[in-house]
């Protein structure tokens, strides 16, 4: 069982509290934006045997195992992160698997290099997530009914928004909602930037449901991304919830703090808030313009006292043990590899004693036994 020592990401939108806090460090003043747990080669965790890559490297099958191995390959496919957003993600989707092998592949073959600002596939994986809230956490997660879009719309009083209101009206939906999305992104930039910003001063001044895309605005003045929100779920989940993500779902995260994994990739196609490239042919082949309820997840409690956040794929699982007292150990060894996180109180995970913010990785079938008072989150796939 390996300390991880994991990297902190300073991206803009960043907390400059939330981790540090979760730590019981002083902040930098600078924003951390997440705190990555795994084998990603861009920041891979650290251990007392080199970085995780190299460890996984020199011995993949001791370290995740035949099962993960011949389901997976010789790499660990998830990548597990506690995320502190202080202002508002990129509205953002996913490929599935297909998608992203032909996109990446394509990409490749026209010699788009990787790191180019206009390249959308970075891998040739998929990149569906979990996220999992430690405080009350926002979020924008797939698309609302679309006459409940229509109706947050119109009651702005915004002359330039009435042609989509008047789109999502029509039938069937999946088309009103595509229609509208294309509109919205292809639009003049000046005559968007013009409605964005007279529906951000009609957010403000009505305040309610309208608060969250008033802060978006903020963040993002005329962007047309704010606009594209207003067709998303709200969600505000409470401590222990999550929202699964699949892929073609649009979302974005908006504030809080939580524990996030997903397949290990970094394939994004983006929508609006943000000044990166916006591919929007791309994007419109990627989306599922589907609306229905966002689906909040709780962990479903077994007999040991696991708490399984349940996910319709194999490449990550997630779950919780909520440890009330010391003195009781739970076995957690496991044929495949595990990376746990304590996030309250002070847990031991064999000879380690892990505080909130501290991990440790647990090689394939290494026993692994935990106990103290706290809460400690596993991460492993199923294979």
């Amino acid at each position: 069982m390996d300390r991880l020592d994991n990297t902190i990401r300073p991206y803009a939108w960043g907390s400059p509290t939330a981790i540090p806090g979760l730590l019981g460090v002083e902040p930098t003043g600078e924003p951390q934006a997440e705190m990555w747990m795994g084998a990603h080669p861009g920041a891979p965790s650290r251990t007392g045997r080199g970085t995780l890559v190299e460890v996984v490297d020199a011995g993949p099958e001791k370290e995740l195992g035949p099962a993960a191995i011949a389901k997976f390959g010789p790499r660990l496919p998830f990548l597990l992160k506690i995320l502190a957003a202080g202002a508002p993600l990129s509205l953002q989707v996913h490929p599935d698997l297909a998608q992203a092998k032909e996109g990446y592949a394509d990409e490749e073959r026209r010699g788009i290099p990787v790191d180019a600002p206009h390249r959308n596939y970075k891998d040739a994986n998929h990149k569906p997530e979990l996220i999992c809230a430690l405080t009350e956490f926002d979020g924008l997660c797939g698309f609302r009914d679309p006459l409940e879009a229509a109706g947050l719309l119109d009651d702005l009083g915004v002359d330039s928004l009435k042609p989509y209101v008047d789109l999502l009206h029509a039938h069937p939906e999946d088309a009103a909602l595509r229609e509208v999305l294309t509109a919205i992104l292809t639009a003049d930039p000046d005559e968007m930037s013009r409605t964005v910003e007279e529906a951000a001063a009609a957010c403000d001044r009505l305040g309610g449901a309208y608060a969250p895309y008033a802060d978006i605005a903020h963040h993002y003045p005329g962007d047309p991304g704010v606009i594209a929100a207003m067709l998303l779920n709200h969600v505000r989940l409470q401590p222990g919830e999550a929202l699964y993500l699949g892929a073609g779902v649009p979302h974005a995260y908006l504030q809080g703090l939580g524990v996030e994994i997903m397949a290990n990739s970094d394939n994004v196609l983006r929508c609006g808030l943000t000044p990166k490239h916006v591919d929007v042919p791309e994007l419109l082949r990627i989306v599922h313009f589907r609306a229905g309820d966002p689906g909040v997840l709780r962990p479903e409690a077994s007999p040991d006292g696991e708490e399984v956040y349940e996910t319709p794929i194999d490449e990550f699982r997630l779950s919780r043990y909520v440890l009330p007292e010391a003195g009781t150990t739970h076995d957690l060894t496991r044929p495949t590899p595990q990376i746990l996180l304590c996030t309250a109180g002070s847990v031991r995970a064999g000879e380690h004693e892990l505080t909130p913010g501290r991990s440790v990785f647990v090689p394939a079938g290494e026993k692994a036994e935990v106990s103290g008072t706290g809460t400690v989150f596993r991460a492993t796939v199923i294979a």
